[in-house]
């Protein structure tokens, strides 16, 4: 297949944009002039022009796809109205593009995030496809939530909508300062209760991503694309210790108001710097909730995915993989 990934200079782009070529498909993307391509380098993808906010820009773009991939979006922005121009307009746009140019589109596979769903209430009630209350907590989920919609109501497009979870691997800066926390020997740990969450290996991800976009099964739905387990934050900094060599590592533990006193002070300084904070008070929100967890069973079910790259595993190529970097 002929495939258009939106996104493929970022992180999860380009591990989707690696499975693609491993499955044997003919690879594009778009990507603005200011993107750092490192990722793609060497690999046999073709740049297209085009602006995910300039519908007739996309033309060449799309028009000979079979396939595409829509995985650009915003995680971080100074205000809401960033996020809905680069999580709800730039989706708006792309599918407007296929309705013009390319309306027999055999796949529009869009990459979603669990926050539309907000946290699950319980261990034992995680959260699955058809939750019908959705409850994002943040502008980010609020944002990726009102993509969904206009993905869900293009019932002339055969859609396919991806939840993942948190999303950990080679070539992501996100989570770079947990491990060059654990590193120094310090891991922070939120709360005194029993959390948990659904983590998912970047290749992992990739793959399911794929799967849904090669079977047909897949016209209409959503899934999470999630690990099997649910982890403890003390599991993963063990893991995450033993992966780096560290002996000792001391867990320090900060209570709710604090984290929310952290993330008021630090997203207020962000705002004034003119920069996207990477936390603020709705961050803060999202960081206390308990239970970030999803089933990837309906996934197994009707996809044949199953997560194959274990925590101990991941955790210690990414750790390998930063080494290599120098990024740790």
């Amino acid at each position: 297949m002929k495939v258009l990934v939106t996104g493929a200079t970022g992180f999860v782009g380009s591990h989707v944009v690696d499975v693609l070529l491993d499955h044997g498909h003919e690879v594009f993307y778009i990507a603005r002039s200011t993107s750092n391509m490192r990722w793609l380098e060497g690999k046999d993808a073709t740049f297209v022009n085009g602006s995910l906010f300039d519908v007739s820009s996309l033309q060449a773009a799309v028009s000979s796809m079979d396939a595409i991939i829509h995985v650009a979006g915003l995680t971080a922005a100074k205000n809401e109205a960033e996020f809905l121009k680069g999580n709800l307009e730039a989706t708006q746009n792309l599918l407007d593009a296929v309705r013009a140019y390319n309306p027999d589109l055999q796949k529009f596979v869009h990459i979603s995030s669990l926050t539309v769903c907000g946290p699950a209430r319980s261990l034992e009630t995680p959260t699955t496809e058809d939750q019908h209350e959705l409850r994002p907590l943040t502008a980010y989920g609020r944002t990726k939530k009102l993509a969904e919609d206009v993905v869900r109501s293009a019932d002339d497009i055969a859609w396919t909508i991806i939840r993942p979870p948190a999303v950990y691997g080679p070539r992501d800066s996100a989570i770079l300062s947990f491990f060059q926390a654990v590193s120094k020997g310090i891991a922070t740990l939120i709360g005194f209760g029993d959390s948990r969450v659904s983590l998912v290996h970047a290749r992992d991800l990739a793959r399911g991503i794929v799967m849904a976009m090669e079977q047909p099964v897949s016209k209409y739905q959503t899934y999470f694309i999630s690990s099997n387990e649910f982890y403890s934050w003390p599991q993963i900094v063990d893991v995450t210790k033993t992966a780096l060599g560290k002996k000792v590592v001391l867990p320090v533990r900060l209570p709710h108001s604090v984290v929310l006193a952290i993330a008021g002070v630090v997203g207020a300084a962000g705002k004034l710097s003119g920069k996207p904070p990477v936390l603020d008070y709705e961050k803060g929100l999202d960081l206390i909730q308990p239970y970030w967890i999803c089933s990837p069973d309906k996934a197994r079910h009707e996809l044949g995915y199953t997560q194959e790259v274990s925590l101990h595993d991941g955790i210690r190529e990414t750790v390998q993989w930063y080494r290599e970097q120098k990024w740790l």
